[in-house]
Formats: structure tokens, sequence, C-alpha cells
């Protein structure tokens, strides 16, 4: 299933198997965003659903020329394990 991403809620969402995952962000500026939390239903932890969530808004912020801070602790531990791949759009 597609990710959703839900721009007046600030969120990228997926549901599977009837669990829901989201990341969730603020635009503390025009040019920055912040993913500030990440949740996946017991039910979807384990299989990728979190990087798949972190990888497809970390492109939305490349696509969009934003700049990322993490906030969230997931989102933080995720760009730093693939530092070399988002290096050039880090706040």
């Amino acid at each position: 299933m597609a990710i959703t991403h839900n721009t007046t809620d600030q969120e990228f969402t997926t549901v599977r198997d009837g669990y829901q995952a989201e990341l969730a962000y603020a635009r503390p500026s025009d040019d920055v965003i912040d993913f500030t939390h990440t949740f996946v239903d017991e039910g979807l932890r384990g299989k990728g659903v979190g990087e798949e969530l972190a990888r497809t808004a970390l492109d939305y912020a490349r696509k969009e020329h934003l700049k990322v801070k993490t906030t969230c602790t997931f989102m933080a531990g995720f760009v730093k394990r693939h530092r070399a791949e988002y290096e050039d759009i880090l706040a």
C-alpha cells in the first residue's frame, strides 16, 4: 500500500493490514521541515514501515529543496545511519 502525504495535517501515513503508521512534521520556516514524531502500530513493527516512511519523507524534502531537522528520535537515528545519503539536506 502507498504512503499518503497530508499537507494539511503535516504527516505521512500508511495503513496496512488494518494497522497504521505515521510520520509527523512541522514547518518552522519556509525552507525547513522538522520531522517531529513517528508512530508505527505494533502489528507493523519490524517490517520496515518506519524506514519506508522516513525515505518517502526525506525524498519529499529533497524534491522540495527543504532543509531537514529531526526532532523525532527515530528520524534522528535513521538519518545518522544513512548520513551519506542525506547529509546534503540536513539543516
